[in-house]
C-alpha cells in the first residue's frame, strides 16, 4: 500500500499537469522586483538583446535610453514603458519583450505538516500545489487545512482553503495563487479513539472522508465478542459533549469522535 505522502505526491503531480498552463498564462500579473533578472529584445534588433539584474531601487540600463525605473511594475507595463521611452527618437514603432530569466524578489513562508517547511523563493506565479510540492510535499501527518496569511493594503488576510477538495476532488478553485511575503501553514490531521470490542483499541487519523467503518478497519476489526448495532460515538459539539447511539457503519466521524464498541450479550 502507498504511503498518504506517496499518493499525495502523485495526485499533487497530477493536478499540477492540469493547472500548470493556467498559471503560465498568468506571468503578465507578476511585479517585477529587486534581484529579478530580465532579458530584454526588441523585435528586428538583435543588437538591443539584453539581459539586467533589477537593482535595489528597482532600476534597470538599458542600451539608447540609460536607466528605467521597472519595480513594481507588471511585465507589460514595464515592456510599455520601454516601448515608449525606445520610441521616443530612437527606434520607429519598437516592439519590446521581456522574459524573466530568474525569479528572485518574491519569497513566501510555508510551515505546518509539509517534508521541508521554511522560506521558498517563488519561482514566478505560483500556486499552493506548487508552493507544497517545493516544500517536499505533505507528511503523512498532514491535515485537511492550509491557512494563508497576507498582508493587504496594510491590513492581516486570514485565507482558509480546503486541501481534502484540492488534492482529493481536484477542486482547482482551491489552488490559490501565493504571493511574495505569504506564510501559508498546513495543519496536522486529527485523531479519533477507539474502544471496547475491536482487536486493536487506539487512536486513529480521523478526517474528511473517515467513517465508522473505515475506523474499525483501522483498529483490525471487530473482535469476537462486539456488538455491531449498538456502537456509540461520543463527541464534543460547541463545548459540550453529546452521545450517539445505535449508529451506523457508514457514518462519517469527526476529529476527537471517541468511539466505544460494546460487547454482543447473545
Amino acid at each position: 500500500m502507498l504511503k498518504k505522502q506517496n499518493i499525495y505526491s502523485v495526485t499533487i503531480a497530477f493536478i499540477l499537469s492540469l493547472v500548470t498552463g493556467v498559471y503560465s498564462l498568468r506571468a503578465d500579473d507578476y511585479t517585477i522586483g529587486s534581484g529579478d533578472v530580465l532579458t530584454i529584445t526588441v523585435y528586428d534588433h538583435p543588437e538591443l538583446k539584453n539581459t539586467v539584474r533589477v537593482s535595489d531601487n528597482g532600476n534597470i540600463v538599458y542600451p539608447l535610453i540609460g536607466e528605467v525605473h521597472v519595480g513594481e511594475l507588471k511585465i507589460p507595463e514595464a515592456a510599455s514603458k520601454i516601448t515608449s521611452m525606445l520610441g521616443d527618437g530612437y527606434i520607429i514603432k519598437p516592439q519590446v519583450n521581456i522574459f524573466i530569466e530568474q525569479f528572485k524578489s518574491k519569497k513566501a513562508i510555508i510551515l505546518g505538516q509539509v517534508l521541508n517547511p521554511g522560506l521558498i523563493e517563488l519561482q514566478g506565479p505560483t500556486s499552493l500545489l506548487e508552493l507544497i510540492s517545493q516544500a517536499g510535499g505533505l507528511k503523512d501527518s498532514s491535515g485537511e487545512t492550509a491557512i494563508i496569511k497576507r498582508e493587504v493594503k496594510g491590513k492581516q488576510q486570514t485565507i482558509k482553503v480546503d486541501l481534502h477538495a484540492l488534492i482529493e476532488r481536484g477542486d482547482a478553485a482551491q489552488n490559490l495563487q501565493i504571493f511574495g511575503g505569504d506564510t501559508v501553514s498546513i495543519s496536522k490531521q486529527g485523531s479519533c479513539y477507539i474502544t471496547g470490542e475491536v482487536n486493536q483499541p487506539n487512536a486513529y487519523p480521523c478526517g474528511k472522508g473517515t467513517t465508522l467503518l473505515k475506523l474499525i478497519s483501522l483498529a483490525g476489526g471487530f473482535n469476537g465478542k462486539a456488538s455491531d448495532s449498538s456502537i456509540k460515538i461520543i463527541r464534543v459539539i460547541n463545548g459540550k459533549k453529546k452521545i450517539f447511539k445505535d449508529v451506523e457503519l457508514n457514518t462519517a466521524l469527526q476529529a476527537d469522535d471517541i468511539i466505544i464498541v460494546p460487547e454482543s450479550f447473545f
